[in-house]
């Protein structure tokens, strides 16, 4: 599967933002997916994650009550929604995919990666 993902940009603190992550290939409903960020100087953080159905989703402390995953499996689609925007949220936002069955866990290993997508919050 290939992941494309889009949606960054500049936006002030306070602002709301979506990302989107185009799945092409096979059906994006085959993977769980999630949602990772990598701030300048800082490793990778996981943020969100979803499993097959989209039924159940996990966020890190660092988003929750922010953000949210959701998935349209007829567009193949997973979207970040962002909202309440801290300067601190500013970083390379990836898409992933994995076939495991250990999903909503961030240890487990992703296949597929999107190329990443660059917010900037502003203060």
């Amino acid at each position: 599967v290939q992941l494309q993902a889009s949606g960054g940009g500049l936006v002030q603190a306070g602002g709301s933002l979506r990302l989107s992550c185009a799945a092409s290939g096979r059906t994006s409903t085959n993977y769980a997916m999630g949602w990772f960020r990598r701030a300048p100087g800082k490793e990778r953080e996981c943020i969100a994650l979803i499993n097959r159905s989209g039924g159940s989703t996990y966020y890190a402390d660092s988003v929750k009550g922010r953000f949210t995953i959701p998935r349209d499996s007829a567009k193949n689609t997973l979207y970040l929604q962002m909202n309440s925007l801290k300067p601190e949220d500013t970083a390379v936002y990836y898409c992933a995919a994995t076939r495991s069955s250990i999903v909503l866990v961030c240890t487990t290993n992703y296949d597929y990666w999107g190329q990443g997508t660059l917010v900037t919050v502003s203060s």
